[in-house]
């Protein structure tokens, strides 16, 4: 009988520990098999089953897919991405970390570290993003902040800078927490920002890599099941507690089109590789980039006489001349599926004084395609308006002396 409540125990504290394994390759275990086919020549948009789906480009932020991804979830440890790319910001990867006990103590997957042990930033980062390590999430926010409540204060201002409204960070490492949450939208932005980093691109595309360890060298792999077999594929991040669900934030880069792909809430890792490689798959398969340059200057041109004839002059008498202000890309990812329907709304001030400066913005082109604005174009004022001056008036009136 003690032998079987013995086993029972021991059975609740496995189940416990899984409850906030993030990544873990042991503990993730195969829940079932997982796939990477998906038909080459689908144009069709997948059927996805995880609760929230983001895909973005990264050349003009465009949302090429979304299911449900502005609303607020957690994201287990797809968090270390804002973790990692903070602590890449604050120091050098060439600083010794001191484990602390609480580090060494943490739950769920972990790199095993041991406490009063000495590790560097850069081998505790890798331990972060190719293992999972909540041991490491722990032991790097110490090191920047002192504890993990300030180093998720330097989360939340960054999360801030970046306009990330929806999103709050308690820990360093993703464990379930009421008050830690994002958005899949968000968490794209967030990703996009953090590749901007070479260091933090080099790291989140590592396969494997040899750490030091204990003063001993230690392979790790890296635990997204995407990288090195999906054409393309060159980061980012897995996450798993019961509460998010299985996570994955992927990049992928072929030819020019570069987007992120952001699944939360799968109920199984089949289920987040399924929907993250059918979206790949049919994204490249069904967008490329159109120039929309001449369709935006051919209706900005269209509009130039319509202006002219409708403006109305005060106080001036010099016609006001436009003109485009800069867009920094005009290529835009659009489906090939469907027939473009390129259009364009343009809105101008009416009345013109010497009041308005040179340069000043007087008016908007937003271009649309199937009615889904594609971008926003301001339009300039381009020349000084003159004042009317004493002699303006003068001769009007000599020129019309029965004019009230």
């Amino acid at each position: 009988m003690k032998k079987i409540l013995s086993l029972f125990l021991l059975f609740i504290l496995i189940l416990n520990n899984l409850c906030f394994a993030d990544d873990n390759l042991e503990l993730e275990g195969t829940d079932d098999s997982l796939s990477f086919e998906v038909s080459s020549n689908s144009t069709n948009e997948p059927i996805t089953n995880s609760k929230n789906i983001v895909v973005i480009d990264r050349k003009t932020l465009s949302i090429l897919y979304e299911k449900n991804a502005y609303e607020k979830v957690p994201m287990a440890s797809t968090t270390k991405i804002m973790t990692c790319i903070v602590v890449l910001e604050k120091c050098s990867l060439n600083e010794i970390v001191t484990v602390s006990k609480k580090s060494a103590s943490v739950s769920g997957s972990t790199l095993g570290l041991i406490a009063d042990m000495n590790i560097s930033v850069q081998d505790l980062i890798y331990g972060l993003m190719l293992r999972s390590g909540n041991d490491c999430a722990i032991a790097l926010a110490e090191h920047i902040a002192g504890s993990v409540e300030n180093f998720s204060v330097l989360m939340n201002e960054k999360a801030k800078e970046l306009g990330l409204s929806n999103t709050n960070f308690v820990t360093p490492h993703g464990l379930d927490d009421a008050n830690h949450y994002t958005t899949a939208y968000e968490l794209g932005i967030l990703t996009d920002y953090a590749l901007k980093n070479e260091q933090f691109k080099s790291i989140v595309s590592t396969k494997s890599c040899t750490i030091s360890f204990n003063g001993a060298p230690r392979t790790i792999s890296n635990t997204n099941e995407l990288l090195g077999n999906l054409n393309g594929v060159y980061g980012v991040k897995t996450g798993f507690t019961f509460e998010a669900g299985r996570c994955l934030v992927s990049a992928c880069k072929r030819d020019d089109l570069d987007i992120i792909v952001v699944v939360l809430g799968a109920n199984t890792k089949s289920i987040r590789t399924r929907d993250s490689s059918s979206l790949i798959k049919y994204i490249f398969n069904t967008y490329s980039y159109v120039n929309v340059s001449s369709t935006i200057n051919n209706s900005f041109n269209e509009y130039i006489p319509f202006f002219a004839k409708n403006c109305f002059l005060e106080k001036t008498t010099t016609t006001p001349i436009l003109k485009l202000g800069n867009l920094n890309n005009y290529n835009f990812p659009l489906s090939n599926s469907s027939a473009l329907e390129l259009n364009t709304k343009i809105y101008t001030l009416n009345s013109f004084s010497p009041s308005i400066k040179k340069d000043s913005k007087i008016g908007t082109l937003e271009l649309y395609n199937d009615d889904k604005l594609l971008c926003s174009v301001d339009i300039l004022l381009d020349n000084e308006l003159i004042k009317n001056n004493f002699w303006y008036y003068f001769n009007l009136i000599i020129r019309n002396p029965f004019t009230n």
